[in-house]
């Protein structure tokens, strides 16, 4: 079997704490299919999420994008047979990517809409960084798959956005904001959501399935597994 694995290309570090779940994601699932001493064939690039945040601050999109199609297009040169790009917010750049390579990249939002699709929900919230919820980049491609989406509003956008940047991407993980997170979705639920879309690689350090009442699509296991299903299928 061990030999039919292709290789998984990790484009990470942004955060690095979210790349790690993603390592640990990868490893366990195939572990868990084939048995044994198995685990995943893995290739990582990890960035300096520094230069990343700089980028992100400025809007300078474009040196994102291409600084990232450079990683990916080394990913496939070292054997990557697909590429994982380990954050929500950096899928802005997907197109420079892809322009770059031409393995597949598994696209996070792609993945997490067949997930919301096959579940039932037809109208979902949005929880992510400011660009993330701001931005038509995932809320867009949400909705070309038949969603509808909604995002917080005001103070709630903007308690979202500071705990990922001031504490998650630090592994700083407060009692005190996963019960804000838990009311924000509330909120949400109240204005018609029908499940929560983790859409932020971070926040399944400090949310899950158990803390909300409504159905939750954890974006970066979603993606992890579909990388798996990928390198097995």
């Amino acid at each position: 079997m061990s030999h039919a694995m292709r290789t998984i290309g990790l484009l990470g570090g942004m955060s690095w704490e979210s790349s790690a779940l993603y390592y640990q994601v990868v490893n366990e699932a195939v572990r868990e299919r084939l048995g044994g001493y198995h685990s995943a064939r893995v290739l990582m690039a990890s960035v300096d999420f520094a230069e990343v945040e700089a980028m992100q601050s400025a809007g300078d999109w474009d040196a994102a994008g291409a600084m990232l199609a450079a990683e990916a297009a080394a990913l496939e040169a070292a054997g990557a047979d697909c590429l994982v790009l380990c954050t929500n917010t950096m899928h802005k750049v997907a197109g420079a990517i892809e322009a770059a390579t031409s393995v597949p990249l598994i696209h996070i939002v792609d993945v997490t809409a067949a997930a919301i699709r096959s579940a039932g929900p037809s109208q979902v919230a949005l929880l992510g960084t400011r660009f993330t919820m701001e931005q038509p980049f995932v809320r867009e491609r949400l909705e070309s798959h038949g969603l509808s989406v909604l995002v917080p509003a005001g103070d709630d956008l903007e308690l979202v956005h500071r705990v990922i940047y001031d504490e998650l991407v630090h592994g700083v993980v407060r009692e005190e904001s996963r019960e804000q997170y838990v009311d924000v979705v509330r909120r949400l639920a109240a204005r018609g959501a029908e499940g929560v879309v983790l859409g932020c690689t971070e926040i399944e350090l400090l949310i899950g399935a158990d803390d909300v009442e409504v159905p939750v699509f954890a974006t970066t296991r979603l993606h992890a597994l579909a990388a798996v299903d990928f390198a097995l299928g």
